[in-house]
């Protein structure tokens, strides 16, 4: 039997092993798919477990997209450029980080009918996911992207990628069509992001990466003020098919059977 991991800290939220399992089932592949938290200094092991043959494949969350970087042997393109590793796999005796999330945006964002061409994009977060954001977002040819993060250095490390990256002051709102919250904060049930939703106002569209819990106080804040809210699920269902795509060689469906089974969780 194979064995397939997702790797994080925390972990405890995380429906890859319900998603992949279920594929895995459905598609009659003998294989099983788990999760596992990890401290940084751990990351070198489970890498070095993977080359020796014990894991098949690897998914990679908060806080790690960035620092399983050194112990791979190649990056695929859109991880090079986004420096960040979501999906790690093998292709011959090369362990391979590439990153699925810039796609699954893509296609989720495509999913809400929502046309960011052109709108003025506000990015709550620096964190390992935020760069895919970005990139997707550029591609999508928004006219503005600008950054808030609690801590300026990671900030300042993203617009060294992306050096026309706007940076906000932590806690400022600038006027925005779309806000995007890719911190952890909504893990938790009291986390709360210090932004003045009265002085935002109605109209504007809030996305959350985050998909479990399905609405954070974000989105239901948001909500309450008669904007468009969308949660992290179908980015995480579509990043979760692309990954399985590189692993088995077969595409499995995001289909209503499998948006139902990340529903009732």
């Amino acid at each position: 039997m194979k064995k397939y991991l997702v790797i994080g800290s925390p972990i405890k939220h995380s429906l890859s092993p319900k998603l992949h399992n279920h594929w895995f089932k459905e598609n009659n592949i003998d294989a099983a798919y788990e999760k596992k938290q990890l401290k940084e200094t751990d990351i070198e092991g489970i890498i070095t477990t993977m080359k020796n043959g014990d894991i098949e494949g690897m998914n990679v969350t908060v806080p790690f997209k960035k620092s399983v970087i050194p112990f791979l042997d190649e990056l695929e393109y859109l991880a090079k450029k986004t420096q960040s590793v979501n999906t790690i796999y093998k292709k011959k005796d090369k362990i391979v980080g590439d990153n699925t999330d810039v796609k699954g945006f893509q296609h989720a964002l495509q999913r809400t009918k929502y046309n960011v061409k052109g709108k003025k994009i506000f990015i709550l977060g620096a964190g390992g996911v935020t760069s895919s954001i970005i990139f997707a977002l550029k591609q999508l040819e928004v006219s503005t992207i600008m950054l808030s993060n609690r801590t300026k250095e990671k900030a300042e490390n993203l617009k060294k990628i992306y050096p026309d990256l706007d940076l906000i002051k932590w806690g400022d709102i600038k006027n925005f069509d779309m806000i995007i919250n890719a911190t952890s904060l909504g893990l938790k049930e009291n986390d709360k992001i210090p932004i003045n939703y009265d002085q935002i106002g109605s109209g504007k569209f809030f996305y959350d990466v985050i998909y479990n819990p399905k609405k954070t106080n974000f989105l239901l804040e948001a909500e309450k003020r008669g904007n468009q809210i969308e949660n992290g699920k179908m980015m995480f269902a579509y990043q979760a098919q692309q990954a399985f795509e590189m692993w088995t060689g077969l595409l499995p469906q995001v289909n209503k059977k499998v948006l139902q089974l990340l529903e009732n969780d």
